[in-house]
């Protein structure tokens, strides 16, 4: 497929010269649009993108590897990025990004994914990604290729600019390999990570402190300072973001049951206040949140693992164990979940073993048996394949209460 740009009166090749002033109006050519299946925006956008650079891959290849679980509600911007690199493709994903850079983008050949809100009449707001094409200056709008409306889609500048804002104006550009230099000449320093997000803060701050009612500023700037890793001042930006009263122009049919002020849907998507309230030892919040989110839909693996590793902050062993299997039911390969699973096991054994030595003390067994189950016997291990109830206020399998009272029973003289 042949790919270009398309100017008035102009079609250029595979190469603009960098001393040509920003054209106002282009168009690439050669992206394959598809319309994407139930809740497949994510992998049908990314196809499109692809396709622009000769893949045949659509959702029906991609859908199946970033979302086993066909009614997941979310594919993240990272998923994506993962999937185009293991097809040997270069990818950039960043954030605050700003409308000049998405022209720039364009103007130098690359087609530029963004997440946004989106909002149908029947399903209310939702996250939705589109592919941008195109733009115009003269009319103030990009050509955005959408899978649920279809292609050459026209959007305002301004309102681009609103529904970007809520996932932190995240953008993401796929490019091969041939074309690096030239991408880090459009991106400059923000192909260093850390300092796009240092961008990401300032912007943050400035338009809190512009518009104080916007709760979208106030997410963006947890969401920046939780990856630089303030977690307290995080969780206090989340928090100022949900005393914020709901947008309904962004939120229509909301329940009235929400259990804070952000569209209904918005930890679908973005599990940033998850993290910082986790981090903050303010677990309760955590299940709260994740509680409002599950009660509505049960297959949100997000949820349920954040759940569940607030779950097992509080000693709830066997709630954190059921949350983190429902996590790797709906996403098998969840790696932070089957990691937290393995942890949950080892503790868990502990508190077994823990438990049957202090049965084992009590009933004055010998002293080499209290040796050789000090020593880290695996009893504790082999129970806790098969327990999954409680014993008393240490959470333990039922077996192991059998073993205490069997130790009891047997007591030496």
């Amino acid at each position: 497929m042949r790919r270009g740009w398309f100017i008035p009166g102009l079609v250029l090749g595979a190469l603009v010269s960098p001393a040509l002033a920003q054209p106002g109006s282009v168009f690439l050519t050669g992206v394959r649009h598809e319309y994407q299946r139930y809740n497949n925006c994510g992998p049908a956008t990314l196809g499109m993108a692809l396709s622009f650079w000769g893949s045949r891959d659509t959702q029906y290849q991609i859908a199946p590897v970033l979302k086993p679980n066909k009614n997941d509600k979310n594919v993240n911007p990272d998923e994506m990025a993962d999937y185009a690199r293991g097809q040997g493709f270069g990818v950039h994903l960043g954030v605050a990004g700003d409308l000049n850079l998405l022209k720039r983008l364009i103007a130098g050949g690359f087609p530029v994914i963004i997440e946004t809100w989106f909002v149908t009449p029947d399903n209310g707001g939702m996250g939705h990604y589109r592919l941008l094409v195109g733009y115009n200056d003269r009319q103030g709008t990009f050509n955005a290729f959408d899978s649920y409306y279809g292609p050459r889609v026209t959007l305002r500048y301004g309102q681009v600019d609103g529904l970007w804002q809520v996932f932190n104006r995240t953008y993401l550009v796929v490019y091969v390999q041939s074309q690096k230099d030239k991408l880090s000449a459009i991106l400059g320093n923000r192909m260093n990570a850390v300092a796009e997000l240092r961008m990401a803060l300032e912007r943050a701050r400035s338009e809190t402190q512009t518009n104080p009612a916007n709760a979208f500023a106030w997410f963006n700037l947890g969401s920046t300072q939780l990856r630089l890793g303030s977690v307290q001042e995080a969780a206090r930006a989340f928090d100022q973001s949900r005393r914020i009263a709901p947008n309904r122009a962004f939120d229509p049919g909301r329940p009235t049951s929400a259990a804070n002020n952000w569209p209904w849907r918005m930890l679908w998507y973005q599990s940033g206040p998850y993290e910082a309230y986790f981090k903050t030892g303010r677990y309760q919040e955590v299940i709260t949140l994740a509680n409002d989110v599950l009660r509505r839909v049960d297959d949100h693996e997000e949820s349920y693992y954040w759940r569940g590793l607030a779950r097992q902050a509080l000693g709830n062993l066997a709630g954190a164990r059921a949350d983190f299997q429902a996590a790797l039911r709906y996403r098998p390969g969840y790696r932070e979940a089957a990691m937290a699973l393995r942890t949950l096991g080892r503790q868990r054994a502990r508190r077994i073993h823990a438990f049957i030595r202090g049965q084992v003390e009590a009933a004055g067994l010998p002293r080499v048996v209290r040796r050789f189950l000090g020593n880290g016997h695996p009893v504790g291990v082999a129970l806790d394949q098969a327990g999954t109830g409680n014993a008393g206020e240490a959470g333990l399998g039922a077996e192991s209460l059998e073993v205490g009272r069997t130790a009891v029973a047997h007591r030496g003289p």
